[in-house]
């Protein structure tokens, strides 16, 4: 239960922080992109430890296979999250 509940609020922390920074334009358009990245990725590792377990399990295979094709997922929404937003100010 103490992992879960350790998760849970490093998870919304890394969720508030770039929220704050995003409504009250605290940083420059690059430096906040970085942050938002950054917090994603450590949000990501940190629901695979208390959330998903990658350390425990009886095959280690099934793990990896598991964390990479997560990997694969947050990377495809990533770049085309970025690609779209880049667009975006395109069309404007």
């Amino acid at each position: 239960m103490k992992a879960y509940v350790t998760g849970f609020i490093l998870s919304i922390i890394l969720t508030i922080i770039p929220l704050v920074l995003v409504l009250n334009h605290m940083m420059a358009k690059t430096m906040l992109m970085v942050t938002i990245l950054l917090a994603a990725v450590l949000q990501f590792v940190i629901q695979l430890f208390f959330f998903m377990h990658i350390r425990e399990g009886e095959q280690p295979r099934y793990n990896a296979a598991a964390l990479i094709l997560g990997i694969v997922f947050v990377v495809t929404i990533v770049v085309g999250a970025i690609w779209i937003m880049s667009f975006n100010e395109v069309v404007q």
